[in-house]
């Protein structure tokens, strides 16, 4: 047995149950959980009218952005889904043996942080990318190769990701982690939401960092274009059942599979049963792509509230690393010495 979340939930450990049906009771689990709306579903609303989004919801999911390469269909079957989940699922529990990363950092197997863990939101999609059909970015254009190009000559200018605090990523950093968005993608673990809303603003609390999305929807315009935030500006509306939100006003400091700051996001959250939300987003920036893509994913009704998550108290993380660094290098430098000059 294993936690989900903060909810108990026993493995299948009984003697005599074969593979191939676990696998099917896995496959019932994973079928059961993508189902979509049934028509007779009625929306739940506020004392607004619209309709009611509030709570805590997960994205958490096994289904890469990106279809992976050596597969060239929209839909595993549920047998197919089952054997991947439960193969992954294996991997992890053996990669978390004493003295491996897994088990110093995180045992995901245990405590129920890892997408092996989550119940909440199985897919039989191959990918979360739906348009382009090939389930896979589009390729840059000219201007994205130019701009990824520089991107790499100044990360060679600036040295290795050791080198200095400043080189390494922005999550090591605690400034900005990958499920905040826009787009929400899973964050891998503390993929959780908290979504609060009144007739003016829809509020979504990210765990991760806690950073926390604001959207008016009023109708105000964006502001002037020198006017750019790390998460964009949000302007949200009702359309039919559907909230959608627009961002722009990046920054480009936190690109999107190498976007620029050009980068416009539409968002659509959906209710379509009472513990899941359809959330889909459309992506633009005719800096980096000659066209848009389209993704999709469901976000599951999960337990609150959200605890605080302090990234920066009491992380050694990445003193420690850099630490390491240094003392690497002074090993190195003493072995050189060692060695003496070259003959």
């Amino acid at each position: 047995m294993y936690l989900l979340g903060n909810v108990l939930v026993v493995g299948l450990v009984v003697g005599g149950v074969s593979p191939k049906s676990a696998a099917a009771q896995s496959a019932g689990r994973i079928e059961q959980l993508s189902g979509t709306t049934t028509p007779e579903y009625v929306v739940p609303r506020t004392p607004d009218g619209v309709p009611d989004l509030e709570g805590f919801w997960t994205n958490q999911t096994y289904t890469p952005l990106e279809r992976p390469s050596e597969v060239n269909k929209a839909f595993y079957t549920v047998e197919e889904a089952a054997e991947i989940e439960e193969g992954r699922f294996e991997r992890e529990v053996a990669q978390t043996s004493p003295g491996t990363i897994p088990d110093v950092h995180y045992d995901f197997t245990q405590f129920g942080l890892d997408r092996s863990q989550s119940t909440f939101a199985r897919s039989l999609r191959t990918s979360l990318i739906v348009d382009p059909p090939t389930g896979r970015l589009p390729p840059l254009n000219t201007i994205g190769l130019e701009r990824a190009r520089k991107v790499m000559e100044e990360r060679e200018r600036i040295g290795g990701r050791w080198d200095a605090a400043e080189n390494n990523q922005l999550d090591d950093r605690c400034i900005i982690m990958r499920g905040a968005g826009p787009p929400m993608l899973n964050a891998g673990y503390n993929a959780n939401y908290h979504i609060v809303q009144n007739a003016d603003y829809v509020m979504i609390l990210v765990e991760m960092i806690h950073d926390a999305r604001i959207i008016p929807l009023d109708g105000r315009r964006y502001p002037s274009g020198r006017v750019r935030h790390w998460m964009g500006l949000p302007r949200g509306y009702w359309e039919g059942d559907s909230l959608v939100v627009e961002t722009a006003n990046f920054n480009g400091k936190n690109p999107l599979e190498g976007s620029s700051d050009q980068l416009r996001v539409i968002e659509r959250f959906t209710r379509v049963s009472d513990d899941t939300i359809l959330y889909k987003f459309t992506v633009a920036d005719p800096d980096t792509w000659d066209r848009s893509w389209t993704a999709e994913m469901s976000m599951k009704k999960t337990i609150g509230p959200l605890f605080e998550h302090a990234c920066h108290e009491g992380n050694y993380g990445l003193y420690n690393t850099l630490v390491g660094a240094r003392l690497e290098d002074r090993k190195a430098d003493e072995e050189d010495g060692l060695q003496g000059p070259e003959e």
